[in-house]
């Protein structure tokens, strides 16, 4: 008899949702004022369908961080595999946010019986090679199906480590500033000329609100990955032992001078009216809701919402402009870091399993399926053969809010600052700089108080990490 499982099918329901969002008032420092706005949002709907596994097919467990639009997109991607190799049938199960995800794929295999494939994000890449379940991709897919020298430069540079690839990249993204061109003609400035530094961004946004013609100037979340992006912009690494890449890192450099003139700049631009955030540490959607409303001409957010930026901007009826992330105008531009994450490999399996998830990973992340995923999604063509496509096809010629994005990560220089930090207790230390940074916008602490506070704590959670796993 054939087995059966239940899997979410998702539908979407296109609805208008009253979102309150939170902007900064240039009333007071730390005082906010909170307005409802229609935002139109795509709403997830599930209902449960059967779905046969063919009988005596190999079973993979693919675990990925996604929701929404980019969750059905994977699990059509994984129909269609299904449907094109029946000796196999790959499961995917959506297990919440990165961070979810990882510790629920430690867990399992804790517990004996892990995954085959999880997605981790990039800052998970040091305790996913210390937990042990993983097995190095290029150990394991050998030869011409894996083709290394394929990737672009910047992903190529972030994800070998140690001199080899422990995972097959996948999504990957950097940040970019979205703008409202049509605030900007509003407000007398250049619809083509967005701010490319802290000090243009402090100038433009001082005529963009006293115009009137936006409420505040910008937003983005407030979430460490942008603090990890300035500092690598100005050439600064976050942390020592050549980024933890050179031995693993024992301390973070929260406050070198890099790092105070990021967070100066920030509560500048807070204290001023001009940054607005919904109160919340890490809310994505919130910073969208305050940018897609009007309530700000401009928004710093991942390329990956390249595709959801401009479907905002068709439906609230403005046009989308697309441009590098600024930087201080005394230091040199350096480039980004590769955000997004990567396919992991767990070991253990038989052999079946094991050589059936492989060829799963080579064919979910080949050519043709980065191109797709790219369109679809915003996240970068990582392949250059892909990018050859995209290229063949005019793609960033017809659609040039895609062409900041990959451009400037062709730019970015090769150096540790820009190749990104591998920290075991990363995610904790993120955390950690987001609680300062949150305490220096309310004004509990000054930006020294704050980041030497943040300091000691970080430094702290990596040495209790390090001392786990030695």
């Amino acid at each position: 008899m054939n087995s059966t499982h239940k899997l979410l099918a998702l539908g979407l329901l296109i609805a208008t949702l009253l979102i309150t969002v939170s902007a900064c008032t240039t009333a007071a420092p730390g005082e906010v004022q909170v307005k409802e706005v229609e935002v139109t949002r795509v709403v997830e709907v599930e209902a449960e369908t059967e779905v046969t596994v063919p009988e005596g097919a190999t079973v993979v467990d693919f675990w990925h961080a996604f929701g929404g639009g980019r969750k059905l997109l994977i699990q059509r991607m994984v129909t269609d595999y299904n449907y094109t190799h029946p000796g196999t049938f790959v499961k995917v199960e959506n297990k919440g946010s990165y961070r979810d995800t990882l510790n629920a794929s430690i867990l399992a295999a804790k517990q004996g019986n892990p995954p085959h494939i999880v997605q981790i994000f990039e800052i998970g890449s040091q305790l996913a090679i210390d937990s042990g379940i993983f097995v190095p991709i290029e150990d394991y897919v050998k030869g011409p199906e894996f083709q290394p020298d394929d990737y672009i430069g910047g992903v190529a540079n972030y994800y070998k480590i140690g001199g080899k690839f422990n995972s097959m990249p996948w999504n990957s993204s950097n940040p970019i500033l979205y703008y409202n061109k049509d605030i900007f003609r509003e407000a007398g400035l250049d619809p083509e000329a967005p701010p490319e530094t802290f000090e243009e961004m402090l100038d433009v946004c001082e005529q963009i609100v006293s115009s009137g013609a936006a409420k505040n100037c910008i937003s983005w979340p407030l979430h460490t990955w942008f603090f990890e992006q300035w500092m690598a912009n100005m050439g600064a690494e976050l942390a020592n032992n050549g980024n933890g890449r050179d031995a693993r890192a024992t301390e973070v450099f929260l406050t070198s001078d890099a790092a105070k003139t990021i967070v100066s700049w920030w509560k500048e631009m807070h204290d001023k009216g001009y940054y607005a955030y919904s109160g919340k540490l890490e809310d994505w959607s919130g910073a969208d809701a305050i940018f897609v409303s009007g309530q700000a001409a401009m928004e710093i957010t991942s390329t990956s919402d390249v595709v959801n930026r401009q479907n905002d901007a068709a439906e609230n009826g403005f046009e989308l402009g697309t441009s590098y992330l600024p930087y201080p105008e005394d230091s040199e531009r350096q480039g980004v870091i590769v955000g997004g994450a990567s396919m992991w490999l767990t070991g253990g399996h038989p052999d079946a399993e094991m050589q059936a998830a492989k060829d799963f990973i080579i064919w979910f992340t080949n050519t043709e399926n980065a191109v797709r995923w790219h369109k679809a999604t915003g996240y970068f063509p990582i392949r250059k053969s892909s990018v050859d496509v995209l290229e063949v096809e005019n793609w960033f010629e017809m659609n040039p809010a895609y062409q900041a994005a990959f451009d400037q990560l062709l730019e970015t220089k090769p150096v540790r600052a820009t190749q990104g930090a591998l920290i075991g207790a990363f995610p904790e230390v993120r955390t950690i700089v987001e609680q300062a940074v949150e305490k220096v916008l309310a004004g509990e602490a000054s930006v020294d108080e704050a980041l030497s506070a943040a300091k000691v704590e970080a430094d702290k959670a990596i040495e209790d990490y390090n001392k786990s796993v030695q």
